[in-house]
């Protein structure tokens, strides 16, 4: 009788393998779930923090470079309070666009 543990010298095995099997398919579901959910994290937040460091270094060198650009034209107070006026305005400009695009909010 193949049903029959004591009778069956492969029952053991059997039992065994379907539980090693069935741990290991929870255990490879769990973890992957938590290994993605944890590498976007670590990656989503670099990516912002690397981002934000891009954007700063490119606004410092857009404004040095204005300002090196207008001390040919004009002494170099001037030439400095020119350069923070153009790259505010870009910006004001520049935010002023990105707010027209945004959806209304529903009420």
């Amino acid at each position: 009788m193949p049903g029959n543990p004591i009778t069956d010298p492969n029952w053991a095995r059997e039992v065994t393998d379907t539980i090693d099997r069935t741990i290991g398919k929870v255990r490879d579901t769990a973890t992957s779930k938590a290994v993605k959910a944890s590498r976007a994290i670590v990656f989503g937040l670099l990516a912002a923090i690397l981002g934000l460091i891009t954007v700063l270094l490119v606004l410092l060198v857009a404004t040095r470079g204005l300002q090196a650009v207008l001390d040919l034209w004009v002494d170099r107070p001037v030439a400095v309070y020119l350069s923070y006026f153009i790259v505010g305005g870009i910006l004001c400009l520049l935010g002023w666009l990105l707010l027209r695009k945004r959806r209304p909010r529903a009420i």
